[in-house]
């Protein structure tokens, strides 16, 4: 995870001065993929810091566009964004007992 949330710092440092539609867009697809491979059962803490920490980094990078970033910024506006944009973490994949028991019923009948 530290080194996806570093990739990500990398990548909103250079998108800093893009449209923040355009950024939140990218933001979502990228939080989709993971969530899409680690939604695992048993693993929501971790999805939920995930997001957490990288909506503190976009609110960083969007602080620093300007001068008068913090006044501009307040976690109430960058909440309405991740309510637009982010997408919510939530058990995507089964437990794999489960998963198989489906298998299991279909052959025997």
């Amino acid at each position: 995870m530290s080194r996806t949330l570093a990739a990500i710092k990398l990548q909103l440092r250079r998108r800093r001065h893009a449209k923040v539609g355009e950024t939140g867009r990218w933001l979502a697809s990228v939080i989709r993929g993971w969530l899409g491979y680690y939604a695992v059962p048993d693993n929501m803490r971790r999805l939920d810091e995930f997001v957490v920490s990288v909506t503190k980094l976009w609110l960083h990078q969007l602080r620093r566009r300007s001068q008068k970033g913090r006044v501009a910024w307040p976690w109430e506006r960058i909440n309405r964004l991740v309510d637009l944009y982010l997408p919510q973490p939530k058990i995507l994949h089964p437990y794999p007992k489960d998963r198989f028991r489906a298998r299991l019923k279909a052959r025997t009948v």
